[in-house]
């Protein structure tokens, strides 16, 4: 998903609202109204591309062609061949800005006294297939992925004709507001997020709804993004804003949307931390025998079962959540078994690896158990919250002759594969130091959801620094090594948690290179933002994205100049954690983190945490391996 916004909400044309939009943080407009001042499919070609160099100026996409194609009741002939004009217009503009996400309606815009009826009769709904077929043929001949709002329907309505087209691409375009007060959404909340954001292709968010005092209700958009986050809604998520008070000006009204939405979206670090689909084709000689995993805990669970459901060589077997509504969820959605007890898959053979996503304080009682069994265990970072945790998983695999995983996603990544590889090859001389940067925002609605397992040190190991802080640990230490001393101090400034929400720590290496190390989760913007520097005598790298960055930056310094090519690109040879797993259990391939690598990354967070509880700040030394 991403956030994006009509480009007629300002009030203003598109020439003065883009550079406000930017100023947002926005990436992404919504072409509707207000483009060279008229709509968007209505530009004639020759101006096409004045507008892509516009866009391009100021860094923006297109999210959505908001057309209003076929918004008309039931029309005669002359109105559907005039709509179908309008279409072979709307498909010129897709295919001139790159866009083939088109908003669209479906010829049935009923009086008051027919609402839902399309949901329920036949008759109808072949009147409304009547006059929109030759339009639905034609923009799937060219490819367009239409998404159908619920704006003078229903709900039910759209998603009937939805399988009545039977076009698995298309979607709703779901305004959240415009049914919120529904008898289905007041009956059960959940389910009716739910079921809808299962269709959506993209959301429209409207100021009554979002802005507090605007109806008598406010939306729970926290709720609504994360569901359609774990439902792989992948469109926009347009800023619709209708203002109603026009005391407020439309910029500031729309900004205030604009804000709702970001502080409400979707915690988990962008891209690198939520499991992405396969990027490239692979084969592997055991995908006619795939491994079989069980994925235990589905909060990021569920897109590692996504994961391992895309993955070829690997099967999912089950899934299993103690709340069990997320375990239907994940379950529906990738067709396996659900349950809210892991236990019996662990005499099912089918199941091979037990893939632990649960809380951080569980991964060992999981994990014993599961390799007591006989499973092989592959689980999400951090390994354990205590160090003596991780001994005894270690041990256990050891003791049964079976295979240990630790899952650092960033192992995977060409740019952190390339820079330990220039490391390793001298490129930067004698290494002199570094720094890393990470910082955040997380409410205390973040924390204190799911029980309130977040920021105890019991559960989550500790606060910042064990949360959102260990995928970066754990990459400082495979381009650097393991430190010989640390020292650390902490604070929670913010937040109304047990552990930290701000640690900065200073790793020494036995040759002398010093690295520091910053995190908060007290950031006022909410983004993932990181820097992450390193340099020697000879040459330097410097990396940051999120925060004030538009796009993630790259550079390294080598013989008096900055430049953006990297010393030797490497890329692996694993899509992710389950692709390497399911490997090494089929061909005995060496895994990327086995449970003593995993070990030696949660030793330098554990001496972090010893340092700043035990010794007041002071050095303390790092024991890598176990005794």
């Amino acid at each position: 998903m991403f956030l994006s916004i009509f480009s007629d909400e300002l009030g203003l044309d598109i020439v003065e609202g883009l550079p406000i939009l930017r100023s947002w943080g926005l990436e992404h407009v919504d072409l509707r109204g207000r483009v060279y001042g008229m709509a968007a499919e209505d530009l004639p070609p020759e101006r096409m591309p004045e507008l892509r160099a516009l866009l391009a100026e100021h860094g923006m996409q297109v999210g959505c062609l908001q057309s209003s194609l076929a918004k008309v009741h039931l029309p005669d002939p002359a109105r559907c061949a005039a709509e179908a004009a309008k279409l072979e217009r709307i498909i010129r503009a897709a295919d001139a800005l790159d866009c083939r996400l088109v908003r669209s309606f479906f010829f049935w815009q009923p009086p008051a006294e027919l609402s839902g009826e399309l949901a329920v009769r036949p008759d109808v709904q072949q009147q409304v297939l009547d006059r929109f077929r030759p339009l639905a043929e034609r923009a799937r001949e060219e490819g367009l992925i239409l998404a159908f709002e619920n704006c003078g329907v229903t709900p039910d309505e759209v998603l009937t004709m939805l399988d009545a087209f039977g076009v698995p691409s298309w979607g709703m375009a779901w305004d959240v507001n415009n049914d919120w007060s529904s008898d289905q959404r007041q009956a059960d909340e959940d389910a009716y997020i739910l079921r809808l954001a299962r269709r959506s292709r993209l959301l429209h968010v409207k100021a009554r709804g979002a802005i507090e005092g605007l109806e008598p209700y406010t939306i729970p958009y926290e709720k609504v993004l994360q569901v359609c986050d774990n439902a792989g809604v992948q469109g926009p998520v347009s800023v619709e804003t209708h203002n109603p008070d026009r005391t407020v000006s439309n910029v500031e009204r729309s900004h205030q949307v604009v804000q709702v939405l970001q502080r409400a979206w979707p915690s988990a670090a962008p891209g690198t931390l939520s499991a992405p689909k396969p990027t490239r084709e692979v084969s592997r000689a055991w995908a006619n025998d795939p491994v079989g995993f069980l994925v235990v805990g589905l909060g990021m669970g569920h897109n590692r079962a996504r994961e391992v459901a895309e993955t070829p060589g690997t099967r999912l077997v089950a899934v299993c959540d103690l709340r069990e509504e997320r375990a239907q969820r994940s379950g529906e959605a990738y067709g396996v078994p659900y349950t809210t007890d892991y236990r019996p898959w662990l005499e099912n053979d089918e199941v091979e690896v037990v893939y632990v996503m649960t809380e951080t304080g569980r991964h060992g009682e999981v994990a014993l158990e599961a390799l007591e069994a006989g499973k092989h265990v592959l689980t999400t970072k951090p390994m354990e919250a205590s160090l003596g945790a991780c001994d005894a998983m270690i041990r256990k695999a050891e003791a049964k002759g079976l295979l240990l995983g630790v899952d650092f996603g960033r192992r995977y990544e060409p740019e952190l594969l390339t820079l330990r590889q220039a490391v390793s090859d001298g490129w930067f001389g004698r290494m002199l130091g570094g720094s890393l940067a990470l910082k955040v925002l997380r409410t205390m609605d973040y924390y204190r959801a799911n029980g309130g397992w977040r920021g105890t040190r019991r559960w989550d190991g500790g606060g910042v620094l064990s949360n959102q802080s260990v995928h970066h640990i754990d990459e400082v230490a495979q381009t650097l090594g393991v430190p010989v001393r640390v020292r650390c101090s902490i604070w929670t400034q913010v937040h109304e948690i047990e552990a930290e929400d701000l640690g900065t720590a200073v790793w020494l290496y036995e040759d002398g290179t010093v690295l520091t190390y910053t995190a908060t989760t007290n950031y006022p913007q909410p983004t993932w933002y990181v820097q992450y520097e390193l340099y020697g005598d000879e040459g330097a790298y410097y990396s940051a994205s999120g925060g004030p960055f538009e796009q993630a930056e790259t550079r390294w310094y080598k013989d008096g100049a900055w430049g953006t090519e990297a010393p030797e690109v490497v890329e692996s040879q694993w899509l992710n954690a389950a692709d390497n797993f399911a490997a090494a259990v089929r061909d005995g391939v060496p895994l990327t983190c086995p449970g003593r690598n995993g070990h030696r990354t949660q030793a330098i967070l554990d001496a972090m945490y010893r340092s700043a509880y035990e010794a007041d700040g002071a050095w303390v030394e790092v024991h890598p391996e176990l005794d």
